[in-house]
């Protein structure tokens, strides 16, 4: 019952930003832990960051750690993927998922996921 809808990948030089939005509908999306999540070309999909439901706790992988920030705005039914120093590894398909375990604690279990969006990161 929940549609996710990422935005805002593209072509970057290696060293700029991007921010990557992530829409969902329904109506207790401030319940719902969020993550992102991304796959690069020939690899598995792999996490990349997450938020809990009332924003207060995030977790990041390690390969993204003081570059990436997670943040969600419930009023909007949106979170974001603030992306900077970008370098030529974060090149992947990004998408965006839902734990669909209202007030779920961490670990959370990802169900719904976006169709994905392109971020392509230029040497």
């Amino acid at each position: 019952q929940v549609q996710l809808v990422e935005s805002g990948g593209g072509l970057v030089q290696a060293g700029d930003s991007l921010r990557l939005s992530c829409a969902a509908s329904g109506s207790r999306f401030s319940s719902y832990p969020l993550g992102w999540f991304r796959r690069a070309p020939g690899k598995e999909r792999l996490f990349v960051a997450a938020i809990s439901w009332n924003g207060a706790d995030t977790y990041y992988a390690d390969s993204v750690k003081g570059r990436f920030t997670i943040s969600r705005d419930n009023a909007k039914n949106t979170f974001y993927l603030q992306m900077n120093n970008l370098n030529p590894e974060d090149t992947a398909v990004y998408y965006c998922a839902c734990d669909p375990h209202l007030y779920g604690a961490y670990p959370y279990d990802f169900h719904y996921w976006g169709q994905g969006t392109q971020v392509t990161v230029s040497s």
